[in-house]
C-alpha cells in the first residue's frame, strides 16, 4: 500500500471517529440552544472552556512524547507505554484530591457554584485517565478500536442527554417519584449535560481498562525525566493552545458588563459550532498525519511528501470554507433552532478561516517535532496566545464577540506564518507556496463575496463554489491521477 493510501486509509478512519461522534452531537446544538436561553448556554460554554484547559494541564503533553519515544530505534516500547500509564494515573488522583479540598475556593473565584466545580472535576480526570490509551491504540495501529471506542462514548453522552432533555419531563409528568427526584436534583437545565458527560466518559474508561492490564504499571525515573522533558514544552504550547482555543469565552464573560456577559457568550458559542466542519476535518487529518509524519521522517522522500499533503489539506479546507459559506443560512436553521441565536452569524467566516489556518499549522509543524525542536512548538503557541490575550482585550470591549472573532484569526493566522518561516530555516519542506497561497486568496474573496457582498445568495455564491472546483480540478488532475497511480 503506498504512503498516500495508508494516510488516506488512517485518516477516514481517524476521521470517522471523529466526524461521526460529532455528526451525532449535532443532535445536541439544535436540542441546547432549543432549550437553552442564551445565557444559559453561555454558562455551559464557559465551564467548558475550563475543561479544555484542565484537560491540557492533566495530559501535560504525554501523548505527544509517547509517540516520540515509542518510535526511537532504541525505545523499549513496554516501558515507555507502562511510565506513561503509570504517570498520568498518579497524576491524575493527586489532582483530584487537591481540588476536591478546595473547590469552595475554586467556585468562589470562578463565580460558578460549587456543584459545577466538582461536576468538571470528574469529567476531567476520567478523560486523563484514557489518554494513554487511546494514544496506545494509535500508537499501535489500532484505528478501528480506536474509532469504536470514541463512537461509543459520544452515542452514550448523546442518549443521555436525549434522555435528560426529552424523555424524563415526559416521565416526570407520570408522578413518577425516581424521575420527580431526578429533576428536582437538577438546579437548571445545564445541569443535565455535566451528567450525561460523567456518565460517558466513566463507561470510556470502563472500556478501555483492559488495556491498564495489558499495559500495567511500571515507572521509570530516567525514562520518564526523558519524556517530561520533550513534554514540557508541548504542555505550553498546549496551554498557550487552549487559550487560544476556549479563552475567548471565558474574556467575554469577564470583560463584558454582567447583565449581558452570559448572554453574549451563548450566542457566540453557538454560532462558533457552525464552525464545526472545518474543526472536524482538521482535527480527523491531524489524528491521522501525527503517526504519519514521525513513521516517515526518515524516508528519503519524505519532505516532499510533507510538501503535497499539505497542499491537498489546505484544497479540500479552502473546499469546506466555501461550502460552509455559501450555504450557511441552511446550516444554520438545521444546527441552531432558535433564532436568537442568530445575530452572531457575522463571525462564522472568521472562525472558518481560523480553524483552516489552525489545521495548516498543524501540517506545518511537523519541522519540530521530527527534529526534536518541541520548544519552537511552546514558543509560537505562546506567541499566538499573547496575540490573542491583546486583541481580545483591545476589541471585545468595543465589538463584543466579533473582537473574540477577530482574535481567533489573527492568532491562528499568525501561528500558521510563524511556523512557515521558522521551518524554513530548521527543516526545509519545498511547500507549493504559490500554489497554496493563491487557493488561499481566492476561496477567501469568493466566501466573503457571497456572504458580504451578495449577501449570501444561493444561486451566485454556489457559483462561486463550481468555479472553484473547476479550477482545483484543471490545476491538479494531473498529479491526482499520478499520486492515484503510485
Amino acid at each position: 500500500m503506498s504512503l498516500y493510501k495508508k494516510l488516506f486509509k488512517q485518516t477516514f478512519i481517524y476521521g470517522l471517529a471523529t466526524v461521526l461522534p460529532r455528526a451525532f452531537a449535532f443532535v445536541l446544538v439544535p436540542l441546547y440552544t432549543s432549550v437553552l436561553e442564551p445565557a444559559s448556554f453561555g454558562v455551559y460554554a464557559t465551564l467548558m472552556a475550563y475543561i479544555v484547559l484542565g484537560n491540557v494541564l492533566l495530559s501535560y503533553g504525554m501523548e505527544t512524547a509517547f509517540f516520540r519515544f515509542i518510535n526511537k530505534e532504541d525505545a523499549n516500547k513496554p516501558l515507555v507505554q507502562s511510565t506513561a500509564l503509570t504517570s498520568i494515573t498518579i497524576s491524575s488522583i493527586a489532582v483530584f484530591i487537591f481540588v476536591y479540598l478546595f473547590k469552595d475556593y475554586i467556585a468562589n473565584y470562578i463565580g460558578f457554584d460549587v456543584r459545577y466545580v466538582v461536576w468538571s472535576l470528574q469529567i476531567l480526570v476520567l478523560d486523563a485517565l484514557v489518554v494513554i490509551p487511546f494514544v496506545w491504540y494509535r500508537a499501535n495501529g489500532k484505528p478501528l478500536k480506536y474509532a469504536l471506542v470514541k463512537i461509543l462514548s459520544v452515542v452514550i453522552n448523546l442518549g443521555f442527554n436525549l434522555f435528560f432533555f426529552l424523555a424524563l419531563p415526559e416521565l416526570d409528568n407520570g408522578n413518577s417519584d425516581v424521575f420527580l427526584g431526578m429533576c428536582q436534583m437538577a438546579k437548571n437545565p445545564v445541569d443535565f449535560i455535566f451528567w450525561a458527560n460523567i456518565i460517558a466518559s466513566g463507561a470510556t474508561l470502563l472500556m478501555v481498562l483492559p488495556l491498564y492490564f495489558k499495559i500495567k504499571f511500571k515507572f521509570d525515573m530516567a525514562l520518564w525525566k526523558q519524556m517530561m522533558r520533550y513534554a514540557f514544552p508541548v504542555l505550553i504550547a498546549g496551554i498557550a493552545f487552549s487559550i487560544n482555543e476556549v479563552f475567548d469565552k471565558i474574556l467575554l464573560d469577564y470583560l463584558l458588563p454582567a447583565d449581558i456577559a452570559e448572554s453574549e457568550v451563548g450566542v457566540y458559542a453557538a454560532c462558533y459550532k457552525l464552525g464545526v466542519f472545518m474543526t472536524l476535518f482538521a482535527t480527523a487529518f491531524r489524528l491521522g498525519i501525527e503517526p504519519f509524519f514521525f513513521n516517515h521522517a526518515k524516508e528519503e522522500n519524505a519532505k516532499n511528501t510533507y510538501a503535497v499533503i499539505t497542499k491537498y489539506f489546505t484544497i479540500f479546507g479552502c473546499i469546506i470554507f466555501l461550502v460552509v459559506m455559501v450555504y450557511i443560512d441552511i446550516l444554520k436553521v438545521l444546527l441552531i433552532r432558535n433564532e436568537a441565536y442568530w445575530v452572531a452569524i457575522s463571525i462564522v467566516p472568521f472562525i472558518l478561516l481560523a480553524n483552516l489556518c489552525l489545521g495548516i499549522y498543524h501540517n506545518l509543524s511537523v519541522w519540530y517535532k521530527v527534529t526534536d525542536r518541541t520548544k519552537y512548538g511552546a514558543y509560537i503557541s505562546v506567541f499566538g496566545a499573547v496575540i490573542t490575550l491583546v486583541v481580545n482585550f483591545a476589541l471585545i470591549p468595543l465589538i463584543s464577540y466579533k473582537g473574540a472573532a477577530i482574535a481567533t484569526l489573527a492568532a491562528y493566522g499568525a501561528m500558521m506564518l510563524a511556523s512557515y518561516f521558522l521551518g524554513r530555516k530548521y527543516y526545509r519542506v519545498p511547500y507549493d507556496v504559490k500554489k497554496i497561497v493563491t487557493y488561499l486568496l481566492v476561496a477567501t474573496g469568493f466566501g466573503f463575496l457571497s456572504f458580504y457582498i451578495f449577501d449570501r445568495n444561493l444561486i451566485i455564491g454556489t457559483a462561486l463554489l463550481l468555479v472553484f472546483l473547476l479550477a482545483v480540478f484543471f490545476l491538479e488532475k494531473k498529479e491526482l491521477k499520478k499520486m492515484i497511480k503510485n
